[in-house]
């Protein structure tokens, strides 16, 4: 019998035992694996930019900014790209399926934002062809069914010339994003042609888009294009794509506290669960451990395969939970954005190492040191 099956047998000595043991690691692990999915996704703000900025309306993003903004952003030396964009919200179909349209110029944006959103020189190219086109995100698309050339209405809170809140639009393409955290449950459609039909709120954006110059400090370029307009009608506030999104989160509460509280609450009890199992389960073995070392089985090696057992554990129920957390992350649908990355599973595969082998440790040690007469008057 080798060192591996002895491991494997004593784990299932007890197999009930052991399948609970499983079953309570998988689900803390379920529980991680979801909620280090949803701060990766494109609902954390983990895969957010830190360098990408963005420039809004000081008093409030509700509150547009004067498009001629756009000229004395773009003047300045720091600023290696410059884009405008407004926010159109609307429903389609039913007022519970919400979409969001990004009214935009497409040349702009793509220097700014087109490498993170996958705007490519084809995608570009076809938005332009016609003022009713839009490309859509892939995880928009995919939640609606949407197709290339599908024409498509939204009803928005934005009001046309004529009093009509119904836009129609084409699709021209779909846009992936650069990854699996990068947001894309929303439309880009063509500013000159929304501005145009629009009633009110002509010539103003939402905010503006900046890239700065490589070796640029974000933080140096928000604070001088801030200084710019501090003394208009209109001053800004600017901030990375990565600061919009964690102050943005933080109005509801502290997503990121309360998934270490979460996550830390739970996996302490499976460590205090599974180690009162081990404990229990090497003081029944206190024979077989004695007969174990007459043999010539060296300490070492004792606590080698108590360790191997506590790590068969976790890795079989680790295992099975990130599998149901990947699984949920593939059902859910793309609008949760929910991204079970390699980082997060890197990250797993670390903790189930490191807990395996700190719920081991105790058990381990205390078979080593059992003295071989005590363990023979344990029978």
């Amino acid at each position: 019998m080798t060192f591996f099956q002895l491991m494997r047998r004593n784990a299932w000595r007890k197999p009930l035992r052991a399948t609970l043991l499983m079953f309570s690691v998988g689900v803390a692990f379920l529980i991680y694996g979801l909620t280090a999915s949803f701060l990766s996704g494109s609902q954390g703000a983990a895969g957010a930019s830190d360098t990408l900025l963005g420039v809004f309306n000081k008093a409030g993003r509700a509150q547009p900014l004067p498009l001629a903004y756009l000229n004395r952003i773009a003047a300045d030396g720091d600023a290696a790209a410059v884009a405008y964009m407004t926010r159109m919200r609307g429903f389609v179909d039913v007022e519970k399926n919400v979409v969001m349209t990004s009214a935009v110029e497409p040349r702009l944006i793509a220097a700014a934002n087109g490498v993170e959103l996958g705007l490519t020189p084809q995608l570009i190219a076809a938005l332009e062809e016609s003022r009713d086109r839009v490309l859509v995100g892939r995880a928009l698309a995919e939640a609606q069914g949407w197709s290339v050339g599908q024409r498509i209405g939204v009803t928005s809170q934005l009001t046309r010339e004529d009093g009509s809140r119904d836009w129609s639009f084409e699709i021209a393409g779909i846009f992936e994003g650069a990854d699996a955290s990068t947001d894309t449950y929303f439309m880009i459609a063509r500013y000159d042609a929304i501005n145009e039909a629009r009633a009110r709120g002509k010539d103003t954006v939402d905010g503006f888009v900046v890239r700065p110059r490589p070796g640029v400090s974000s933080g140096v370029l928000a604070a001088q294009i801030d200084a710019l307009f501090a003394n208009s009608a209109a001053p800004t506030r600017t901030q990375s794509e990565k600061q919009f999104l964690e102050a943005f989160l933080r109005q509801f509460a502290d997503i990121g506290l309360i998934v270490s509280l979460v996550v830390g609450a739970a996996f302490v009890t499976i460590l205090m669960i599974a180690v009162n199992t081990m404990l229990f389960a090497v003081r029944e073995r206190g024979f077989e451990i004695g007969v174990m070392k007459v043999l010539g089985f060296s300490s070492g090696r004792i606590m080698a395969l108590i360790l191997g057992e506590t790590l068969f554990v976790f890795v079989a129920g680790g295992a099975g939970g990130l599998v149901l957390a990947k699984l949920a992350t593939v059902l859910t649908g793309p609008e949760f954005g929910l991204a079970f990355t390699m980082p997060v599973l890197l990250k797993s595969v670390a903790i189930i190492a490191g807990l395996g082998l700190a719920t081991g440790l105790l058990p381990a040690a205390n078979a080593m040191r059992l003295p071989i007469i005590n363990a023979f008057r344990s029978r």
